[in-house]
């Protein structure tokens, strides 16, 4: 059976973006460190698939993860192409993003949010190694990424970004692991609290000395992401309830974390470019980020929106999971059960930029997507 728990889990973490990329608000990325609880949850459900059938779980995950990019690539490819973009092998990453696919000037901002994709995809392929040195030596292998970030966060090695989001964001996965191999639950309140505490305030007080330009927003510092998401895992998960009985008797509540668990990628990669697309109200109508009536206006339209486009191509989840398509998942019949039998995986999620700024018109036409 589905655990409840974790998809309510996931399914605030998908809000919680959205709702980030269109206000800015620093304070929910302290609040709900969406990004990491998402790889914690995918790297459980790794370690799951990977101890039920092996190294065939990285073709399961590469087949649910890669068509719903696919579909984006189909409509954004040809009009970046058709308005500035170069024609180059490198767009061929946009079928397999081992490496940050191309972009012209308006992709790199309405597709920012590919990156994840590039670290799903790295993590999933580093997987099954990483699952058999994690179960022969589990806290060495679960402080690997952390202490890899130090040496690049205190400049002892620079690194590329996807070394930098290995450090940042593997070793949330890797709690992810702990979590499906009962690690995190057996730990005692005793040392798991002060553990978690310990954690904040060490990642508190690095984010209050090295504050960003956003100030205190997770996304500009590695670091202090990495320490107070890794206090918010323990607590989230090492402390996880057995089940969420109150959403099962709420029907409309349960049907949104459902939809939001099966449309998990479309709702990720698709709520981006509405929110580039509606920025230029905030000159047109005088939305600004200090007006909470237009930042509501700002919400809704993006989740309306973004509801429109999961209506057309949100049924590729399901084909991609080998379920029979819906137009609006969790509905009664069959298949409203078959995302429960025990196979059943789950799709992958999260996000983590905000729109980049700008760039002006001396900038080359062709850049790389690495929004932060």
């Amino acid at each position: 059976m589905r655990n409840r728990y974790l998809d309510l889990l996931r399914a605030l973490a998908i809000v919680r973006v959205v709702v980030y990329h269109v206000t800015g608000w620093a304070t929910l990325t302290l609040v709900f460190p969406a990004m990491s609880v998402m790889f914690a949850l995918a790297g459980s459900l790794m370690a799951a698939s990977l101890t039920r059938v092996g190294p065939a779980a990285v073709g399961r995950r590469l087949r649910r993860l890669l068509p719903s990019l696919w579909v984006l690539a189909v409509v954004f490819v040809p009009a970046m192409l058709f308005s500035g973009l170069s024609l180059s092998p490198r767009v061929l990453l946009w079928l397999f993003p081992i490496a940050d696919p191309p972009a012209n000037h308006w992709g790199a901002l309405a597709l920012s949010t590919i990156w994840y994709l590039r670290d799903y995809l790295w993590f999933v392929l580093a997987s099954p190694v990483a699952f058999w040195l994690f179960r022969r030596a589990p806290l060495l292998t679960l402080l690997t990424p952390y202490l890899l970030l130090v040496t690049i966060e205190v400049g002892i090695y620079p690194a590329p970004p996807v070394l930098r989001d290995f450090g940042l964001y593997f070793g949330a996965w890797l709690l992810g692991f702990a979590h499906h191999t009962g690690m995190l639950r057996r730990l005692s309140g005793r040392l798991l609290y002060p553990v978690a505490l310990a954690l904040a305030v060490a990642g508190g007080a690095w984010i209050v000395e090295h504050p960003g330009p956003r100030g205190y927003d997770l996304n500009d510092n590695p670091l202090g992401n990495a320490l107070w998401s890794a206090a918010f895992i323990l607590i989230v998960l090492g402390r996880a309830p057995a089940g969420v009985a109150w959403l099962s008797r709420s029907r409309p509540a349960d049907r949104a974390v459902t939809v939001l668990n099966r449309r998990a990628l479309t709702v990720y990669l698709w709520h981006m470019p509405f929110v580039v697309a509606l920025t230029p109200l905030v000159d047109v109508v005088g939305w600004s980020h200090q007006d909470p009536v237009g930042l509501a206006i700002r919400v809704l339209l993006v989740f309306a929106l973004v509801g429109l486009v999961t209506l057309a191509v949100g049924w590729v989840e399901d084909v991609a999971a080998r379920r029979r398509p819906e137009l609006i998942p969790g509905g009664p019949g069959p298949s409203a059960d078959a995302a429960a039998r025990p196979g059943a995986e789950a799709g992958a999620t999260d996000a983590r930029a905000v729109v980049p700024a700008q760039r002006t018109a001396g900038e080359a036409a062709d850049v790389e997507i690495n929004a932060r």
